[in-house]
């Protein structure tokens, strides 16, 4: 393991999605799990999936990159982010929706939180949980996804800023705001 990581390295593995040798981790095993349950059990194109977008947040004077495991996109809109973290959902749920308004200028729809074991659905727009389950993720053509709207609901700009702050304080480590507040930061 390296000073910098917090991950123990457990060599290469191939990336199901692209083919590359990546870094081999507990966590990485998940993620590589859920990309094969997106394409093999609920039927999505390799090619309709794009893992690791990175999203640069910014707060006051700070900014920091952060990373969207997977965007889910049917007919050249993201309908979908998942992202993976090992623990409980529920401490996960808010951090992960706010990203999910950060990366376009409209609302991701669907936003899904997993530990690789366990998943909530997450509508974009109301913030509710829509179901529970590796199950409740829906496939390309899954009534929830045929059904969406031809225009995605647009993320205002106060609402972008309170997203932005979620996220930042959430999502980077070192992030306390307040300059010399904590000997951690």
């Amino acid at each position: 393991m390296s000073d910098n990581s917090h991950h123990l390295i457990l060599g290469e593995l191939v990336d199901f999605l692209s083919g590359k040798a990546i870094t081999d981790t507990h966590d990485e095993r998940y993620r590589q799990q859920i990309a094969r349950h997106l394409v093999n059990d609920l039927g999505f194109d390799k090619s309709d999936i794009e893992a690791r977008r990175e999203i640069t947040i910014q707060t006051t004077e700070r900014s920091a990159v952060v990373i969207a495991d997977f965007l889910v996109y049917m007919n050249q809109r993201a309908v979908m982010m998942i992202n993976y973290a090992p623990g409980s959902l529920v401490t996960r749920r808010l951090p992960t929706l706010a990203l999910s308004r950060l990366i376009f200028d409209y609302q991701i729809p669907f936003v899904v939180v997993t530990n690789g074991q366990d998943a909530e659905l997450i509508s974009g727009n109301t913030g509710k949980v829509e179901g529970e389950g590796i199950s409740a993720v829906p496939g390309p053509d899954h009534h929830m996804i045929k059904s969406l709207p031809n225009e995605f609901e647009t993320v205002s700009a106060k609402r972008r800023g309170q997203a932005e702050k979620i996220a930042f304080a959430c999502l980077v480590d070192g992030s306390c705001m307040v300059e010399n507040y904590c000997d951690e930061c």
